[in-house]
């Protein structure tokens, strides 16, 4: 099952800090040609602004242009992950910890 709301918004500060909400949940980082990483957190906004400042990673190095999210609660987080990870197969996920 994809993202609720597949529609990405701009990978950029402001727009993270207006849209992703500091709440516990998945999201999904992708470029123009394919899905980069794919989360989970308890807080989506703190994720995307971290992964956004360290720009030497794989993940940056891809050249990420949008993020989705879903909320949910922190029991579902890793069952609904590996599911996104199992259907979009993202670039990077191999290469990252999933985040606590």
């Amino acid at each position: 099952m994809p993202f609720e709301h597949l529609t990405p918004r701009p990978f950029v500060p402001g727009i993270i800090q207006a849209y992703a909400p500091s709440l516990s949940g998945v999201y999904g980082i992708s470029n123009a040609r394919e899905w980069i990483y794919i989360g989970a957190t308890d807080d989506i906004q703190d994720a995307l602004l971290t992964h956004f400042n360290e720009l030497e990673s794989p993940l940056m190095k891809s050249k990420p242009a949008g993020f989705v999210f879903e909320v949910c609660d922190r029991a579902r987080r890793p069952a609904r992950q590996d599911r996104l990870v199992y259907e979009y197969k993202p670039s990077c996920n191999e290469h990252s910890p999933r985040r606590p």
